[in-house]
């Protein structure tokens, strides 16, 4: 039986997730049918649009995403804090950006006077939405539901589009965070559907090479902004420069057609990692099949199990393995 989320998601640990959402029958996301001989690449744009549309709804960061042919990547950070601090009325806007909602939500952002009953009644639906706009399982079905019903109606079926379940996977730390975006953001490039990071179309490698070409972060991705500090800013705490530099030459190295080194500079990235680089080109080509569960030092695994009353380490000897052994 699939484990349920809250059995997964510990945010008193990590604000980071790793999530996968795979196509059933033999139905393709996007790319092309060699079987029919027809394209689905257009639905690309439906997914990647969507995960900037609910970017700016969710209070869930997007750090990595990557759009394949059937099965999509992403990198999520939730940010409790934020939705906390919205006021009652944002998050009913916010809420009605995708969803209905109900007759007294929607007097409520009208302006309208409310009897003493549905006062009531808003508060515990407005705590309600509150929690679900920070709630990963909830971001995941807004993505989903949409394209699965779009991809249906072209498809002219009905039926399930997506595996019942997405997968998704704590990053308790640092290195286990930037390993698993650089696995992400490498994934057309292992699959041979893109040639560098630059050409990896729908992509969030892509993405923020492009923007840094221009001087600048994209606004829907959360951002690098450099290594701890008093009063940082929200972001990931590791420098963009770097990181794009790391992901570039680990994808020189794992191409069959040009074999390329990791420079000096790049190895004093991977050293302040505490990660030898045979052991970060392991973990940036083979994350998902080297860990089914949370990904961490053992020190982080011990409290994230002990946190969810877990009695058993899922993945304790390959984290020692590929995380603890600088």
């Amino acid at each position: 039986m699939p484990t349920p989320r809250k059995a997964i998601v510990s945010i008193e640990d990590t604000p980071f997730y790793h999530c996968v959402s795979r196509c059933v029958r033999r139905a393709y996301l996007c790319g092309i049918d060699n079987y029919t001989g027809q394209s689905y690449e257009h639905r690309r744009n439906w997914v990647e649009s969507r995960i900037i549309e609910l970017a700016d709804v969710f209070a869930i960061d997007i750090c990595a995403y990557a759009v394949m042919s059937n099965h999509l990547h992403l990198v999520l950070s939730v940010d409790i804090y934020e939705a906390n601090n919205w006021t009652d009325l944002a998050v009913i806007e916010r809420w009605h950006q995708l969803f209905n909602g109900t007759d007294v939500t929607q007097k409520f952002a009208k302006g309208e006077m409310l009897e003493s009953h549905e006062i009531s009644l808003l508060s515990r639906v407005i705590a309600e939405y509150r929690a679900r706009l920070s709630d990963i399982s909830w971001f995941m079905r807004a993505l989903n539901e949409p394209i699965a019903r779009m991809a249906n109606k072209e498809d002219q079926c009905t039926g399930r589009f997506w595996e019942g379940r997405f997968k998704c996977q704590a990053l308790l730390d640092e290195a286990a965070v930037l390993a698993c975006m650089a696995y992400v953001d490498l994934n057309p490039i292992r699959s041979k559907a893109a040639v560098t990071p630059q050409t990896s179309d729908f992509t969030s490698i892509q993405w923020r090479i492009k923007s840094a070409l221009k001087g600048r972060q994209p606004l829907s991705l959360l951002p690098f902004v450099g290594n701890g500090r008093v009063n940082m800013p929200k972001g990931l705490q590791f420098h963009l420069d770097d990181y794009l530099q790391l992901v570039d030459e680990t994808g020189r190295i794992i191409r069959d057609d040009k074999r390329g080194t990791i420079s000096e500079s790049t190895m004093k990235i991977l050293d302040s990692l505490n990660i030898p680089q045979a052991n970060w080109i392991k973990l940036t080509t083979e994350f998902t099949r080297l860990f089914k569960g949370p990904v961490g030092t053992l020190q982080e695994l011990d409290i994230y199990c002990e946190h969810l009353a877990r009695k058993r380490r899922q993945g304790a000897t390959n984290c020692h393995r590929w995380l603890n052994s600088a």
